[in-house]
Order: C-alpha cells, then sequence, then structure tokens
C-alpha cells in the first residue's frame, strides 16, 4: 500500500471539512503503535463535532471493530459524545475507495 490507509483518512476528513490531526504514535520502549485511547488513529473535528477515526484495510474492519468494542475506553469516549469510526480502504482498479465506514458511536 503505497499510500498508507491513514493518509487516506485524512485526506478524506479532510474533504469533508474537518480539522484533522494524526493521534498514533510510535512508543519506542515497547516498539509498538499506540493509538489514542487505545483505538483512535485520527481524530477530526469541526463546529460541535469531534470523530475518532480507526483506519484500517476493507479487509481488517472487523477486527478492529472487535477491537474497539471490547476495549476498556469505549465506554468514555461514547459518553464524552465524541463519534467512533472505522474506515476501510481498498484498491479498486487503481484507485483506492473507502469502501466500508463503521459508525461505532
Amino acid at each position: 500500500m503505497a499510500t498508507s490507509p491513514t493518509q487516506l483518512t485524512l485526506r478524506h476528513m479532510r474533504e469533508q471539512g474537518y480539522f484533522c490531526e494524526v493521534v498514533e504514535h510510535w512508543n519506542s520502549f515497547t516498539h509498538k503503535r499506540e493509538d489514542l485511547f487505545g483505538f483512535v488513529d485520527v481524530i477530526c473535528i469541526r463546529k460541535d463535532e469531534v470523530v475518532c477515526v480507526q483506519t484500517t484495510s476493507a479487509s481488517n474492519v472487523s477486527a478492529r471493530v472487535k477491537k474497539i468494542t471490547d476495549h476498556e475506553n469505549v465506554g468514555f469516549v461514547r459518553d464524552s459524545g465524541m463519534q467512533i469510526f472505522v474506515h476501510g480502504w481498498a484498491k479498486i482498479g487503481n484507485r483506492w475507495n473507502l469502501t466500508r465506514c463503521v459508525d461505532l458511536s
């Protein structure tokens, strides 16, 4: 995948009028990527709206949905009013498409 799912989500959400930031980071001590709240890769805001996005390939959406729904922090995020989405990207022909978008709010 030449363009990462994170970059695809950033582009997509910015086109929708959101201000977005990547909130996952590399932990050099554990040698793992760590997501905000345990499952957020990108946070997107616009007037009166906060969207947390976990981004992946289309084939991994189900695993990410399970990861989020089973996570101990999901209730806190939902109770705050933030929306939670999983974006699944797939290449169709020579173009990347958001083929699955699951709302877990």
